[in-house]
Order: structure tokens, then C-alpha cells, then sequence
């Protein structure tokens, strides 16, 4: 592991250092870009107030590069994540916001845990909303040919979002990856489920009203079922098929009736027959030497939902299990 380690540390150096040198290249790209958004309608008055400050970020590279997501073990994640500290804040956020969010919970049909544990999770419930220049993040990430598609589109919406007043560019600070407020919402999710709650017209998603209500309407449009399973920890026999076994959160693709699959998982849970299931083993790919049957979960449609707010396999076990601990406490 450490000689891993020691690599990936070793690549990132070279990789910056070429990084680097393309930042003379950004200005170029900068002109271009703000071409092409005058062509989707935004407007110049705020390609000024916004563009003219953007720089290149070589830090947002060496963190899209480097996320815990694709090094960490899923014990070390989850644990790190969902400790005792967390519960107990969570509950004490809870307790001075009951009114609030029992409402939000009510309205939406999204569970108060669920909406603490994205919380708790996200930003430590408000109090590491980040710190990076969201406009020049996404600038950066665009410029960069990874994901370039995907951060571009991201960039026009956030200043169609600032050219329609929605939001305020002057606290457009956060994640390194261009997500802002205390749930972490990208300008894609801010423009597609984002609600002003409190009817102030203007969307604060650092504030606990706006920020709880659209992170519940969220959730509620992609579907998610209050009070059913999100995954169950299982122990595999080694006779189970291997194409049956997920290591990537693209996608759950091999999927299946609970009744097919429970020959292969000696662990005492109760899970109706037709229920359609997947199997995962998020270790697989990612820990050196590791077990391919340890550690595996049976996950269910909710799983799959909280893939879509962060496509990683740890980032979804990590927020169930935190949901289910509020759970046992509130």
C-alpha cells in the first residue's frame, strides 16, 4: 500500500509540473470560453463580473486526481465519516432545528435522517462549506480535458443561474470540484431542484430553510423511498459467480431477484423474494491485494439513488449508515 502510495505521490508531481505549464494555455481557453457563452445567451455584464477574476487552479487537478473515493478502504471511509462525534452533532443541529425539518420531512417525504447524514457527511452540518473560488474551479476543470464536457456545461448554467439573479457570484465559494452550500449541490442541481423555501427570492443553500427544502425536493424527484433499505453488509460464499459481483459506481448492472442470488450469502437477513437486488464489493478495485468477496453489500434501489448525488460506492454506504445510526437516536 505504501508503495502505492508512493507512486501515485510521484505521478502527481509530474503530472502538475506538466499541468503547469499548460496554465499559459488557459487565457486562450478563457477567450474561447467566453465566446461560447455569449453564444448561449450569457449576458456580458456578467462575463465581466465574473470571468475576468477566474484563474487556473493546479490544486483543483491534484484533488480531481487524488479523491478518498479511490484510495481509502471502505472501512477507513465509512468509519471516518460516521463517527460518534457526527452523530452527536447531527442530533444537536436536529434539536435546535426540530420545527424545521420535521416540516421539510412531511412536505417532501424524505426522511430528517437521510437529510442529516447528506448534511453531516457533506460539509460536517454546514461548518466546511470549502473555501475555493467555485468559478475559477470550474474554469479549471473545464480547461482540463478529463471531464471537460461535464464542468463546461456546469460553468454556463452557474452564470445563467448569476445573469438571472438566482444566486449571488460574490459567495460562490466552496468544494474544489465547483459543488457549493451546505449540501454540496453542483449548478446543475442548484438549477434543477433548488427552491427558495422561505419565498425571500433568492436561493441561500447556506442557509438551513433553502438548503434542507432542496436538498429534500432532490431526493424526493429521484424517487427515493422513505423508510425502505438502502444496503445490508453480507458475508459471500466463494462459489458466487463473479459477473454477479459490482465494483463500479457507474453503474449496478448486474442485478437480480433476491431469490437468485441468496444461495450465495450465508448472512441471516430478511428480504423479500422478488425483490430486485445487486451485489457489491467496493474493495475490489480499489485496495491493493485485496479479498474480492469482502467486503460485500446487498444494495437496493435508494442505494442506487444516492449514486446519482455522488457516484461512489463508498460515499453511498457511508451516508446510509450514518442515516441509520440518526435513526437509532432520534
Amino acid at each position: 500500500m505504501k508503495i502505492t502510495k508512493i507512486f501515485i505521490y510521484f505521478f502527481l508531481t509530474f503530472f502538475l509540473n506538466i499541468n503547469n505549464s499548460f496554465s499559459d494555455d488557459f487565457n486562450e481557453w478563457l477567450i474561447s470560453f467566453n465566446k461560447f457563452a455569449l453564444e448561449e445567451g450569457i449576458s456580458k455584464e456578467t462575463l465581466n463580473k465574473t470571468m475576468l477574476n477566474v484563474k487556473f487552479l493546479p490544486k483543483v487537478i491534484e484533488y480531481d486526481r487524488y479523491q478518498p473515493e479511490f484510495y481509502e478502504d471502505t472501512k477507513t471511509y465509512i468509519s471516518k465519516r460516521t463517527s460518534d462525534n457526527k452523530v452527536n452533532k447531527g442530533i444537536s443541529l436536529y434539536k435546535e432545528n426540530n420545527l424545521l425539518i420535521n416540516k421539510i420531512e412531511k412536505k417532501y417525504n424524505i426522511e430528517k435522517e437521510l437529510l442529516l447524514s447528506l448534511m453531516g457527511i457533506e460539509t460536517n452540518f454546514g461548518t466546511y462549506l470549502g473555501k475555493m473560488d467555485i468559478l475559477s474551479s470550474l474554469a479549471t476543470l473545464s480547461f482540463d480535458k478529463r471531464r471537460s464536457e461535464f464542468f463546461t456545461r456546469e460553468l454556463i448554467i452557474v452564470l445563467k443561474l448569476i445573469d438571472n439573479g438566482v444566486i449571488d457570484s460574490d459567495v460562490l465559494f466552496g468544494s474544489w470540484a465547483g459543488a457549493f452550500g451546505n449540501f454540496q449541490f453542483m449548478p446543475s442541481t442548484i438549477n434543477n431542484y433548488a427552491i427558495d423555501y422561505n419565498k425571500d427570492k433568492f436561493i441561500d443553500l447556506k442557509s438551513y430553510e433553502d438548503s434542507f427544502a432542496s436538498a429534500a425536493n432532490y431526493l424526493n424527484k429521484l424517487g427515493w423511498k422513505k423508510n425502505y433499505p438502502c444496503y445490508y453488509p453480507v458475508k459471500l460464499t466463494k462459489n458466487i459467480p463473479k459477473k454477479l459481483l459490482n465494483t463500479s459506481a457507474k453503474k449496478i448492472k448486474n442485478k437480480k431477484k433476491f431469490k437468485n442470488v441468496k444461495k450465495y450469502i450465508t448472512t441471516n437477513i430478511v428480504v423479500d423474494d422478488n425483490s430486485l437486488v445487486g451485489i457489491i464489493t467496493p474493495d475490489s478495485d480499489i485496495v491493493e491485494n485485496s479479498n474480492i468477496y469482502e467486503p460485500a453489500y446487498i444494495v437496493f434501489s435508494n442505494y442506487e439513488l444516492i449514486l446519482k448525488w455522488n457516484r461512489s460506492l463508498r460515499f453511498a454506504l457511508a451516508v446510509c449508515t450514518l442515516k441509520d445510526k440518526f435513526k437509532n437516536e432520534l
